[in-house]
């Protein structure tokens, strides 16, 4: 069933993973548990979109269905009240996996994938209103530079999000039990690093040791709208 519909998302994206990258990356943000069995066809489109150049795709995993019986490994409090402050900023009442966060704007149903990619073309083509560039500088600080290029009437939020490319893991016990189930840019850290009002250009230089990729998100405070996003791989 999963490599399905799995096939069918591939087929309904192959003219959009065939894409030339993008000035300007679509962020995707799926809130996924390994506890959750409606989760992973959705674990397995968030790896589809994970290539992309046009899209940052990141997965969230949250920890508040690990008393089901499996504890997600991947499991953090700090995802589950990112997903929840992203349902009271829009007035929602409840949370649920698997959900997909498009550019912080748009909830939409991890298994629906056509939604996501109308989504994803929708927003590719917004004109962006901040130029942001990212650049490592070793031994393992990142320098952000920003500029705002319309005026911004509320703060925005500097984030740096971390993540692991891949993992492969057995899932012992749960409503997943018996399946040995691939996850992609799977969040190990995140964090804010700064405000910022968008008047004057941003600079910063933030501690991000290793070699795993880095992320960088302007945001409207809420959470609400991403506005701007680069990626290190």
């Amino acid at each position: 069933m999963f490599a399905r519909w799995v096939m069918t998302g591939a087929m309904a994206l192959w003219g959009a993973v065939a894409a030339v990258a993008e000035d300007r990356p679509v962020v995707v943000e799926l809130f996924t548990s390994q506890g959750c069995s409606s989760c992973p066809p959705a674990d397995a489109f968030l790896g589809l979109l994970a290539p992309r150049d046009d899209v940052i795709a990141l997965a969230f995993h949250v920890d508040y269905w690990d008393y089901i019986g499996w504890k997600d490994i991947f499991g953090s409090p700090v995802n589950s009240a990112r997903q929840k402050a992203y349902a009271k900023h829009a007035g929602r009442r409840a949370i649920y996996t698997p959900q997909m966060i498009v550019d912080g704007k748009a909830d939409v149903v991890g298994t629906h994938p056509m939604d996501v990619t109308d989504l994803i073309a929708q927003y590719r083509e917004t004109p962006r209103t901040i130029d942001l560039d990212i650049e490592r500088v070793p031994p393992d600080l990142v320098e952000i530079s920003a500029r705002a290029l319309r005026s911004h009437t509320k703060p925005l939020l500097v984030q740096i999000v971390r993540y692991q490319p891949e993992a492969h893991v057995k899932i012992d016990r749960g409503e997943n039990a018996g399946h040995k189930l691939t996850y992609s840019n799977i969040v190990t850290d995140w964090k804010i690093v700064g405000e910022w009002d968008g008047a004057r250009p941003y600079s910063a230089r933030v501690q991000a040791p290793g070699d795993a990729p880095v992320v960088v998100l302007i945001q409207r405070m809420g959470p609400g709208a991403i506005e701007a996003a680069a990626r290190l791989r």
